[in-house]
């Protein structure tokens, strides 16, 4: 057995952005925190699409980053049903940016390693270390095949949709009805699209229970994916490109240069992320919007509220359930309302047929449904922002006119 390290008052499992957030903000307050990535190299391989909101990365903080970063931003956004019906929503800025998560990611673990906190890469966590019932550190592999213990006051689990160590604490896990499997591929000479707009295509026929997407770069490639509940994504997508009457054209002719898979949890929040000194974070605990998959913005947010809690409770010397619980508080004070109204608003998007959702997009241009979201600056918090645009007259309309579409379709 190697010599060990001075203990770390915290462990953080997973160098992901909201692992090395949390480990961020955790080293800001004087910590000792080791964070445990599994993989080589940080960022890699990517496991999502990076389509963030503009206004949420200012809010944080993170929106001036580093050349390279960022690579492109968008003002509008097409939506398109099955048989090719358009409905294209204009805003009146820049609301969503498209980051190079590998960057990102990289990014983010170089300002908590700045702050402090210590990386262990190729390092993976087997198993989590309890006694008496109590989280107290982990088991982990290094590169070399080597076991290893490490004791911790806290542990904070954000290893991603696995949830692999979650279960061992016997919390309540992610809703396996909740996910969806998706395939994110780059691909090069995409044809036919507006570089300040994101596309979107729905249908059962191309992504069942899920949406596509294609995010333009100015050079001419694209992050294209989708995700589905139903099926082979990867056939999906095949057929996305060669049969959908507007997507086929735009990447009919797209070479695809690289490929990666994975799972996304749409069923809401865990309704418990803590236990005896034990955290969990970001899409291990669920904490992902259930109409869009986007999870990195409440992750973050998630993140930050856990190193506030966990500091609190190393310096008062208790980091039983009782003190942690705080965390979850926090959590459902911040995503609880919106996360209840983006769960109707999936069940309600699931619930349409093909020939639905060409209705619904051909009403929502009539009614002027763009216009009255023309000066939406907030996505992530899908409820505080319905609020603020419910009363105008389109909205109105549309939410009758969505209300009865959804009490025929069920």
């Amino acid at each position: 057995m190697p010599t060990q390290k001075p203990q770390p008052d915290v462990v953080v499992v997973g160098g992901g952005p909201v692992g090395a957030y949390a480990a961020l903000h955790l080293a800001k307050k004087g910590l000792a925190v080791r964070v445990f990535e599994e993989h080589p190299q940080i960022g890699l391989p990517a496991h999502c699409a990076g389509h963030i909101s503009i206004r949420s990365l200012k809010h944080m903080g993170l929106y001036h980053l580093p050349s390279g970063i960022i690579e492109n931003e968008f003002s509008a956004a097409n939506f398109y049903s099955p048989q090719g019906t358009k409905f294209t929503l204009k805003l009146s800025c820049p609301v969503t940016t498209a980051l190079n998560r590998a960057r990102f990611d990289q990014f983010l673990a170089e300002q908590a390693k700045a702050a402090g906190a210590e990386f262990a890469l190729d390092s993976r966590v087997e198993s989590l270390l309890i006694q008496k019932g109590a989280v107290q550190g982990v088991h982990l592999k290094t590169g070399e095949n080597l076991p290893i213990q490490v004791r911790s006051k806290i542990v904070v689990d954000a290893e991603g949709v696995s949830s692999r160590l979650l279960r061992q604490t016997r919390l309540p896990t992610l809703n396996p009805t909740g996910l969806v499997y998706a395939v994110e591929a780059e691909m090069e000479d995409v044809q036919d699209v507006d570089l300040n707009a994101v596309e979107v295509y729905f249908g059962k026929g191309y992504a069942p229970g899920f949406y596509a997407w294609v995010i333009p770069r100015p050079d001419g490639s694209a992050k294209v994916g989708l995700a589905t509940n139903h099926g082979d994504p990867r056939e999906h997508l095949k057929r996305l490109m060669t049969k959908h009457p507007v997507a086929s054209k735009q990447l009919g002719k797209a070479k695809i240069t690289s490929v990666g898979y994975h799972a996304i949890t749409l069923a809401g929040p865990i309704p418990q992320a803590y236990t005896d000194g034990f955290l969990a974070v970001g899409d291990c605990a669920s904490q992902v919007k259930p109409t869009t998959g986007g999870g990195v913005i409440f992750g973050l947010t998630a993140a930050k509220e856990a190193a506030e809690v966990a500091s609190q409770a190393i310096a008062q010397g208790d980091v039983s359930a009782n003190v942690l619980q705080v965390y979850q508080k926090r959590c459902d004070e911040l995503f609880n309302f919106d996360i209840r109204v983006m769960l109707r608003l999936r069940r309600f998007l699931d619930s349409l047929s093909d020939e639905r959702l060409d209705e619904m997009l051909r009403v929502c241009r009539k009614l002027g449904v763009d216009g009255a979201l023309s000066d939406v600056t907030e996505i992530d918090f899908q409820g505080k922002m319905l609020l603020t645009v419910a009363t105008k007259p389109a909205m109105l309309a549309a939410l009758a006119y969505f209300g009865l579409l959804y009490l025929t379709a069920t």
